[in-house]
């Protein structure tokens, strides 16, 4: 049993407002907090605190970001053998103005070494041989479809940042995880807020795959490629921070998979690890590990069902 991420590692700076800026917009900020971060990266951590077999495929510089990105990453019992040095290139690097309050966020990322990843650089063993493959867009497209294509495991793409996907890719994967955001890019549609019915039509004009769309604070629609679909509510908590509560359901969804679970039972475990990692500031803080999410879950509703 194992879970394999091939994605990105950034530091993230995180910026504490009293509200997100508009368009063009300055707003003075109250803190600055440097945590790890990178969408692949946060995955893998949320993974490898919640049960054992996780390994990353990445890239980082040859910098003091990138010595605490591995440090981190191997705090959270991820295996980092596979994340490569890149000479003259800096550890890629993210900024994110979290709302007070709320804890809605802004991200800009600047990918530095996450670009350098190559498709060579996933035809490694640990990819070869996933139970789970967990895969996002923050490194190169070509490499992305190239650990798809070398696992004999179950592919778990997380199309984020939102863009357009080749068919080629898309009849890899097993189970898409897009928000309603990014289904919507995927599908040319416009970027509104869609019902359970509309939202499960358009997942079904993407992929012929499984989808599971996360809707944050409603939870997670899961749009199996044949069957019903189901609207799977989160438990009850304060929400402190949203930063990284995607990355989190992806990387217990991986995980859960992995053990063996069907894709509504991974998917209810997930959007309880996600909802306990929203209630810490950052990423990475407040990410739970199996222990405490197999407390919430007699809190988590029952799917029911949706569209």
């Amino acid at each position: 049993m194992s879970v394999t991420v091939v994605g990105s590692l950034n530091e993230d700076v995180l910026v504490a407002v009293g509200r997100l800026p508009g368009r063009g917009e300055t707003v003075i900020g109250r803190d600055v907090t440097i945590t790890p971060g990178g969408k692949g990266a946060n995955q893998a951590a949320a993974a490898g605190l919640l049960g054992p077999g996780v390994h990353m495929v990445g890239r980082v510089g040859e910098d003091p970001a990138g010595d605490r990105q591995l440090a981190a990453l191997a705090g959270s019992r991820v295996n980092v053998s596979q994340v490569r040095r890149t000479p003259g290139v800096p550890t890629g690097s993210a900024t994110i103005p979290v709302e007070d309050g709320s804890g809605e966020n802004l991200i800009v990322v600047v990918p530095g070494a996450n670009a350098e990843l190559t498709a060579s650089d996933a035809d490694v063993e640990s990819v070869r041989r996933a139970t789970v493959l967990l895969l996002q867009l923050e490194v190169p497209l070509a490499t992305v479809e190239a650990a798809a294509r070398a696992t004999s495991g179950t592919v778990v793409l997380t199309p984020a940042p939102a863009q357009l996907l080749p068919e080629s890719l898309l009849e890899l994967v097993d189970v898409l995880l897009p928000n309603e955001h990014e289904l919507a890019r995927l599908a040319g549609a416009d970027a509104r807020e869609r019902s359970p019915a509309e939202l499960a039509a358009l997942a079904r004009s993407v992929a012929g795959c499984a989808v599971v769309v996360t809707l944050g604070a409603r939870g997670a629609l899961v749009v199996p490629a044949g069957g019903p679909v189901v609207l799977q509510a989160p438990p009850p908590v304060t929400a402190v921070d949203t930063t990284g509560a995607g990355d989190c359901f992806s990387g217990a969804l991986a995980q859960e998979l992995a053990r063996g679970a069907d894709l509504p039972g991974a998917v209810r475990y997930a959007v309880t690890a996600a909802a306990l990692s929203t209630i810490g500031a950052g990423a990475r803080e407040a990410l739970p590990d199996d222990d405490a999410v197999r407390a919430l879950l007699p809190r988590t509703p029952d799917a029911v069902p949706a569209g």
